[in-house]
């Protein structure tokens, strides 16, 4: 009895090893594999403190999304609101007590990392609302009740993010919820009696951001007003991406990076270092990238016979789209600068683990995809 009991946990361990995207595992991997390297040039070819902790982090967050990967979905679906608790906790006690850096009030400091919590809730949030909908059937989701509960749970956290102040990531946690609301079917008039309202208020809302702010929308609208002061950041990221041409300049011989023409290159900005260094070809190849990524996330989704599954892999899957999007757009002047990391590749101990935490979840689903949740 106790061998059949023990061959029959061992089957159970392999098949959930054989249900693993490796697919999704591969292109994570490989595109941890180029920020390192993207790491390694942006501290000059040597290895230095942003490329070893970038590499010691990315090490022991991919262990973590293998390790989220084996814990049931249906753990997920129960733990949702909690998450979405925990995290609102965090970032209350950030906005209160956390540490302060260039006018910003949003790290925790764990000694290993200084936590943002508001990158975590980029997550909390699609987790969150993918277990209320998970229940609710599709002629009750454009109730009052159903409309007014969501709205609540996401005006929360981005009304603290907003104060501490970080419009950016403010932006994507609204982004991200807004999506897992459409898909989970409601009304498009919602969407658009908001979008109107957002449209009347925005000069209301404009007084109140910061100077900063305000100079940041101006100077997408006409950067060349200010070349060597608001406008400098994203007219050196036009000439890096521009003098990359069809295969770059090279590994570490990026003008713009080594000469320390561009700021924030590790960060926010370091597609255009890419982009200078390997050129439209290099770039093509890593938009292909997380296109295979988004796919599969999107397709997991699909295969998942739960609810909570579906929500959840469209919702990040979307989101990551959106990350992607707005980061590129972002240093090509398509879009104003909000401080939008792009996923994996970027600097940053929180955008990397949440990324991972969600692609964990994301596994979760494809390996228990045949589960349903009551």
């Amino acid at each position: 009895m106790f061998i059949q009991s023990s061959l029959s946990n061992q089957s159970t361990f392999f098949q959930k090893i054989r249900s693993i995207d490796y697919l999704l595992l591969l292109t994570v991997f490989i595109i941890g594999i180029i920020s390192c390297f993207a790491m390694y040039s942006t501290d000059g070819g040597e290895l230095n403190y942003h490329t070893k902790n970038h590499a010691i982090r990315l090490c022991l967050f991919f262990t973590l999304m293998i390790f989220i990967s084996f814990i049931n979905i249906k753990t997920w679906h129960s733990l949702g609101y909690l998450f979405y608790i925990v995290v609102l906790g965090l970032l209350i006690w950030a906005s209160l007590f956390g540490i302060t850096a260039s006018g910003s009030q949003r790290w925790i400091n764990l000694y290993f990392i200084n936590l943002q919590p508001s990158e975590l809730m980029k997550i909390a949030i699609i987790v969150c609302f993918a277990k209320y909908y998970h229940r609710i059937q599709l002629s009750n989701v454009n109730n009052l009740k159903n409309i007014i509960i969501p709205i609540l749970i996401l005006f929360i956290p981005t009304a603290l993010v907003i104060s501490q102040p970080d419009l950016g990531t403010s932006i994507l946690i609204v982004l991200s919820g807004i999506i897992v609301l459409w898909l989970a079917g409601v009304n498009i008039k919602y969407f658009f009696y908001s979008s109107l309202a957002f449209v009347i208020s925005a000069p209301f809302v404009i007084s109140f951001l910061k100077p900063y702010q305000k100079l940041r929308i101006l100077t997408f609208f006409d950067p060349d007003k200010d070349p060597l002061g608001a406008g400098y950041q994203i007219i050196q990221s036009k000439i890096a991406v521009g003098s990359g041409g069809l295969t770059g300049k090279g590994f570490l011989k990026g003008t713009q990076g080594y000469l320390e023409f561009l700021p924030e290159k590790h960060t926010d900005f370091i597609f255009t270092l890419f982009s200078e260094e390997f050129g439209f070809l290099g770039s093509l190849i890593l938009l292909i990238l997380y296109a295979v990524l988004i796919y599969r996330i999107i397709r997991i989704g699909t295969l998942s016979r739960s609810f909570f599954g579906k929500f959840f892999c469209y919702g990040f899957g979307s989101a990551i789209f959106i990350y992607v999007t707005v980061n590129m757009s972002m240093v090509l002047g398509l879009l104003p600068i909000v401080g939008s990391p792009l996923p994996i590749l970027s600097y940053g101990g929180s955008s990397l683990l949440a990324t991972m935490i969600g692609l964990g979840i994301v596994m979760s689903t494809k390996i228990y995809s045949r589960q349903l949740i009551s």
